[in-house]
């Protein structure tokens, strides 16, 4: 199983060229989503696009890793979004679509770097993600020190410290609300639910 860092990591590589899908309450993913992960794999643009609403999606570039693990273009884009489909090798779905301020952030998570501040990014995962840790950036399983969670479908606000402020930061947090991710890292960031439209 791949954490969400690994999965931003992926995304890293190629958009700038730390889940199942649970319920808000961190439940794990229905059959019923498992089916339509199953069914968005086998078209990799529809499920890439299932990660944003559809009037950022349709115009994104999208991305998947070959066999090899080198990334390439499914389809260009012309709005400034990068959007990657699901891993199949996950439990459940995690495609992802960000922005190119969000790129940037991961860019500098991926090599350890300080991330831009004050220039916020957003990347949406409105099918969940893969389960990460919360307080962990390069976690790839879970531990008993950890602080694995679980997350449905949210967007993330990165690149922003300053707006962090007085969201619950602690490590075991509520996911139905919004809260900091990796708090206490210079990678903190802001989760927030969304209702998939």
């Amino acid at each position: 199983m791949r954490s969400t860092i690994i999965l931003l990591l992926t995304a890293a590589t190629f958009a700038a060229s730390g889940c199942n899908r649970s319920s808000a309450n961190g439940g794990t993913a229905s059959a019923e989503t498992k089916n339509v992960a199953s069914e968005a794999s086998k078209d990799p643009i529809a499920s890439a696009e299932s990660a944003a609403p559809a009037a950022l999606a349709r115009d994104a570039t999208i991305m998947a890793a070959d066999a090899s693990g080198a990334m390439k273009t499914l389809r260009p884009g012309k709005n400034g979004w990068t959007c990657i489909p699901d891993d199949p090798q996950t439990p459940g779905p995690d495609p992802m679509c960000m922005d190119a301020n969000a790129a940037k952030w991961v860019q500098a998570l991926m090599g350890h770097k300080p991330p831009p501040d004050g220039v916020p990014g957003v990347m949406y995962m409105l099918e969940g993600g893969t389960d990460a840790s919360n307080t962990d950036p390069y976690a790839t399983k879970p531990t008993s020190s950890n602080d694995w969670i679980k997350t449905g479908p949210h967007l993330m606000i990165v690149g922003a410290k300053a707006m962090l402020q007085g969201y619950p930061s602690g490590a075991k947090p509520n996911t139905s609300a919004p809260y900091v991710m990796w708090a206490g890292t210079p990678y903190a960031h802001l989760m927030v639910p969304v209702a998939k439209p």
